[in-house]
C-alpha cells in the first residue's frame, strides 16, 4: 500500500546518482511541488545529486514552472539529461550550453514507447525513426553539446535493412502526477488534459526495482474509484504526495483548469476566437488548402496549431479529424500556451498509443513548423546556436506521414502588409529561413520517402520537394520573383516550369473558399 508523505520527504527518498523518469506535456503530468522540493533539498544538503533525468515532451510553462526547477539549484543536481523537447527548461538548458551537464535529444515517440520496453524487460526499441537526422549516430547521435559522451542510440542491420536501436536502461525513480489518489494509491487522471505515459514510466521503475512517487491534488477513500478511471494502479505506487497549493496542479501551461480539455464540457465553437487577419492567417489558410475531406491531420506547435482555427472558421470541422501527438483525437487542438491539449476532443489516447498510430502511418497529413530550410530540403527546428530545443514528435511524424507540410514566415522579422488579394513587403527581414546548410537535421530531405509529398509553405511562396530538390511552385500575388524571393535565399531553388500564383482569395480579409479545395 502506498505511503502518503510530503514533497520534502519524497525528495529525501531519491538516491544520489538515480535515473529519474517523468511523464507529461506542458504542465500536464508535471509534479511541480515535488520538483521544487528536490531543488530546495539539494540547495540545503547537496542531495539528491548527480541525477540522470529522462523526459519525453517539453515539460513546463516556458517561464518558471516545470523541469526547469531542477536547474535552478545550479550544477550538480542533474548531470545527465535527455528528452525529446528541452526548450522550456531554461535553467537546465543554460547548464547544457555551458557544458555543465550532458544533454541528449531523441524522438518523442521513441522515448514514450521505450518506457514500455523497459517495463517488459526488453533490451530496447528498434525502429527506423531518426535515420538520416541528427539522432543518427553517423550524424550526431542526438548529442546536443560537446561534453555529451554517452551513447544512447546505435545503428544496426536487421534482415538487410538499417535500423536505429535505442537502448533500455534501469529506472530508479518515477516522479509522476495525477488528479486523485485513493487510500490504496490508485491514481486517476480526470482533470488531466493528456493521458500521458505515466503508467509506462511507473511500470518501468517498479520492474527495475525502483520507486514510484505520484503527486495528486485530491485524496479519496479507498474502494470508491471506478476501476476504469484508474490510470496508474496502486500496486505500482510507493509514495503519494498531496499538493498543498493549487499552483502545483495546473492542467496546462496557460490555465489552471479548462474542463473542455479534459472532457467535462464541450465548449461552444463561438467561444474560440478566430485568428486576426495578417500574414500568419494567410499561411494557415494556404496550409488548410492541402487538407482533404476525411483526412486525419496532425498539427504541430506554434503556427501549425492555428490551422485548426482556419478549418473551424471555414465551417469544415466535421469533414476532417484533427489530432496532436499527445493523444488528442478530434476537436480543436489548442495553440500555445496550451499546446498538446484540445478543446472538445472526441477521444484521448495514451501518449504511447498515439505514437503507435503515427509511426504505423495512421495519419494522412501533418503540418509542422519551419526553423530553417536548406538546399537539400532539410528542416532544422531543434537547435539554433545556444538555443537548444529538441525535436519533440517532429521526427516520428515527418518520417511516417504521406503528406508533410512545413510552414512559417519566409524571412524572420520582416514587415509585410496583406489585403486586397495581395501582399506587400514594407521592410525586409533580417533572419533568413532558407539557408545553404541547416545547423542540425531534424528532418532529412534526402531521406524522405519516394511516396511522400513534402511542401514548404510561407506567406510569399510555396515550395515542393521534387526529386530531392527544393522547387518553387507558387508565388504570392504582388511580389517580384528575384527581389522578394530569390534574393532573400542563400541558395537558388529549382523553379517549376508552370510556376503559379497563390490564390488571391487567401490574401483577403474574408475568404470562405476552403470548401472548394477540400
Amino acid at each position: 500500500m502506498a505511503e502518503f508523505i510530503s514533497a520534502l520527504e519524497a525528495a529525501r527518498r531519491i538516491p544520489d546518482g538515480a535515473t529519474v523518469g517523468v511523464a507529461g506535456m506542458g504542465l500536464s503530468g508535471w509534479a511541480e511541488e515535488i520538483g521544487c522540493a528536490i531543488r530546495d533539498c539539494f540547495k540545503e544538503t547537496g542531495h539528491p545529486c548527480d541525477l540522470n533525468l529522462k523526459q519525453g515532451s517539453a515539460m513546463g510553462d516556458w517561464r518558471e514552472r516545470g523541469v526547469t526547477r531542477l536547474g535552478e539549484a545550479g550544477p550538480g543536481l542533474v548531470t545527465r539529461w535527455s528528452g525529446a523537447h528541452v526548450g522550456s527548461a531554461f535553467s537546465l538548458r543554460e547548464l547544457a550550453v555551458q557544458n555543465k551537464l550532458q544533454c541528449h535529444c531523441l524522438p518523442q515517440g521513441v522515448i514514450v514507447n521505450l518506457w514500455r520496453e523497459i517495463a517488459a524487460g526488453r533490451p530496447g526499441l528498434m525502429t527506423k525513426v531518426g535515420l538520416g537526422t541528427f539522432v543518427d549516430p553517423r550524424v550526431e547521435g542526438g548529442r546536443m553539446n560537446s561534453c555529451t559522451t554517452d551513447t544512447l542510440v546505435e545503428l544496426v542491420e536487421f534482415q538487410g535493412e538499417e535500423y536505429l536501436f535505442y537502448k533500455s536502461f534501469r529506472l530508479d525513480v518515477a516522479i509522476l502526477r495525477g488528479t486523485t489518489a485513493d487510500e490504496n494509491g490508485n491514481i486517476t487522471f480526470e482533470h488531466e488534459s493528456i493521458l500521458n505515459e505515466g503508467l509506462a514510466v511507473a511500470s518501468a521503475a517498479k520492474n527495475s526495482g525502483g520507486i514510484v512517487i505520484v503527486q495528486v491534488e485530491y485524496v479519496t477513500k479507498g474502494g470508491t474509484m471506478n476501476p476504469k478511471d484508474v490510470k496508474i494502479p496502486g500496486i505500482l505506487v510507493d509514495y503519494v504526495v498531496q499538493a498543498t497549493d493549487k499552483s502545483a496542479c495546473w492542467q496546462a501551461e496557460g490555465v489552471y483548469f479548462e474542463p473542455a480539455f479534459s472532457g467535462q464540457i464541450k465548449k461552444p465553437l463561438a467561444a474560440i476566437e478566430p485568428l486576426p487577419f495578417d500574414e500568419r492567417k494567410v499561411i494557415c489558410r494556404r496550409c488548410a488548402m492541402e487538407v482533404k475531406a476525411g483526412d486525419v491531420i496532425n498539427l504541430g506547435v506554434g503556427m501549425p496549431a492555428d490551422v485548426s482555427k482556419i478549418i473551424a472558421e471555414e465551417g469544415m470541422l466535421d469533414t476532417v479529424t484533427m489530432s496532436t501527438e499527445s493523444g488528442m483525437v478530434g476537436g480543436i487542438p489548442s495553440a500555445l500556451p496550451n499546446f498538446g491539449s484540445a478543446y472538445n476532443p472526441e477521444a484521448t489516447l495514451e501518449h504511447g498509443a498515439m505514437f503507435d498510430m503515427i509511426d504505423g502511418g495512421g495519419l494522412d497529413v501533418t503540418c509542422l513548423g519551419i526553423g530553417e530550410i536548406d538546399k537539400d530540403g532539410n528542416n532544422n527546428v531543434s537547435k539554433f546556436g545556444p538555443r537548444l530545443t529538441g525535436p519533440g514528435g517532429f521526427i516520428n511524424i515527418t518520417q511516417a506521414t504521406p503528406k508533410v507540410i512545413f510552414c512559417g514566415n519566409f524571412v524572420g522579422k520582416a514587415k509585410v502588409q496583406v489585403g486586397d488579394g495581395r501582399i506587400k513587403i514594407l521592410e525586409e527581414g533580417r533572419i533568413r529561413k532558407f539557408v545553404d546548410q541547416v545547423e542540425q537535421i531534424t528532418f532529412s530531405g534526402q531521406y524522405a520517402g519516394a511516396d511522400q509529398e513534402i511542401l514548404y509553405i510561407t506567406e510569399r511562396c510555396v515550395f515542393r520537394l521534387v526529386d530531392k530538390k527544393v522547387t518553387l511552385i507558387e508565388i504570392a500575388p504582388g511580389l517580384d520573383l528575384e527581389r522578394d524571393i530569390l534574393s532573400q535565399m542563400d541558395f537558388r531553388p529549382e523553379i517549376a516550369a508552370d510556376l503559379k500564383t497563390m490564390d488571391p482569395g487567401i490574401f483577403m480579409e474574408h475568404w470562405g473558399g476552403l470548401k472548394a479545395y477540400m
